[in-house]
């Protein structure tokens, strides 16, 4: 399983399946992230957090824990 967290710069994935409960679950949904969605990976911050990605056409920061809820291939 191959999370959004390990993936590298440059890198385009598709996401697989949302991990995670209630609330932040939702807060992920919210933002446009749904399993079938490709999310490119645009940066990652020196200490690696936070991640910047752009989906659906927009840009998103997202904490290292998010990202780790998302399965990607």
């Amino acid at each position: 399983m191959k999370t959004l967290k390990q993936a590298k710069i440059g890198e385009s994935v598709r996401v697989i399946k949302l991990h995670g409960e209630g609330a932040v679950k939702r807060r992920i949904m919210d933002m446009g992230i749904t399993k079938g969605v490709d999310i490119y990976v645009r940066k990652v911050a020196p200490l690696g957090d936070p991640i910047e990605v752009t989906v659906r056409g927009y840009e998103l920061s997202l904490r290292k824990d998010d990202a780790e809820m998302i399965e990607v291939q």
